[in-house]
């Protein structure tokens, strides 16, 4: 029924095939899936815990700090539970307004993202260049407005694609080769010209990681150019190590985003089951290990982390004091 040809414009269902050629591994491949979600769900609702009941860290790197825990958790959310209907029980078939909607939001909040990287980067600018006007500028109230920023970017630069891809025939199969209904994914399997979806979608991402990249690395030429000035030695290796656990982040996040995104449009030569896997870490690895970057880098974190779930060593340790 998934593979049969299509005689209407726009399908009723469409079919996720997984991971091609690895279809006889989805059960084995659904256990580190599970782990992985598990440990997202865990690690991001700590951070959200822990900031939003310890007063020493309500300031403006921790509110980026929650943003990040609660789009990570509604990305991962939106794709991973029918990811494992697909690997355990082979429930590939979602209705195409499902898909789009999957589509948009999983997108959009990869758009939100990167905002929230960006805003970031920004905050260790003025932290570090600036440190005397940081309080006065970085205020709660403009942590707010970029959140709602970032917000209203994504929303808007992914509306038109579910109405692009709305108007586009489908007449050979409904199957999509993916986990998830991925933009372009779904763009290929369409009849006729698909131009301005692509041009589209390749304008969104060049606006939104070229843009937020070339941002976030102008803000870190200034700050490793502000470090360098710094007399101390000393100095110049705490002002990098507040720095450490963003650039760690960046490069979890972006690189598997970069890769899904050129091989989509260059690499015809990789293989579909490769491609798919690596598409699926940017939904898997970045959710997954942010919190644990941030938790042990940061050291009011960890300390709240380890004063709930491991009172013992506290007392000891304070005994030991």
């Amino acid at each position: 029924m998934a593979m049969a040809n299509l005689t209407h414009s726009w399908p009723p269902t469409f079919f996720l095939q997984g991971i091609p050629g690895l279809e006889a591994y989805h059960m084995w491949l659904s256990v580190p899936v599970s782990c992985i979600y598990v440990v997202i769900i865990a690690g991001n609702c700590t951070i959200l815990l822990v900031v939003a009941t310890e007063p020493a860290l309500h300031r403006p790197m921790c509110y980026f700090l929650c943003m990040l825990a609660a789009i990570d958790l509604a990305a991962s959310t939106s794709a991973l539970p029918k990811m494992l209907c697909i690997f355990w029980f082979q429930g590939g078939e979602i209705q195409a307004v499902a898909c789009l909607a999957q589509m948009f939001f999983i997108h959009a909040l990869c758009m939100m993202e990167s905002a929230v990287l960006l805003g970031m980067a920004l905050d260790r600018y003025v932290a570090i260049c600036f440190p005397l006007r940081y309080s006065s500028f970085f205020s709660s109230s403009l942590v707010a407005k970029m959140a709602v920023a970032g917000i209203v970017r994504g929303t808007l630069l992914m509306a038109p694609c579910p109405f692009l891809i709305r108007r586009l025939s489908y007449c050979r199969t409904n199957v999509i080769r993916h986990t998830y209904c991925e933009h372009m994914a779904v763009v290929k399997l369409a009849c006729g010209d698909t131009s301005i979806n692509r041009t589209y979608g390749l304008s969104v991402a060049l606006i939104v990681i070229g843009g937020d990249l070339l941002c976030i690395g102008l803000s870190y030429f200034f700050i490793v150019r502000a470090v360098l000035r710094l007399s101390s030695r000393e100095a110049r290796h705490k002002a990098f190590g507040t720095c450490g656990s963003h650039l760690c982040v960046i490069l979890i996040s972006y690189s598997p985003a970069l890769f899904s995104f050129f091989t989509h449009r260059f690499g015809h030569s990789v293989a579909p089951h490769i491609h798919i896997l690596l598409a699926n870490l940017y939904l898997l690895f970045p959710p997954m290990l942010n919190p644990i970057v941030y938790g042990v880098r940061t050291k009011e974190i960890r300390e709240r982390v380890t004063r709930v779930f491991l009172p013992g060593r506290v007392i000891v340790k304070l005994r030991l004091s």
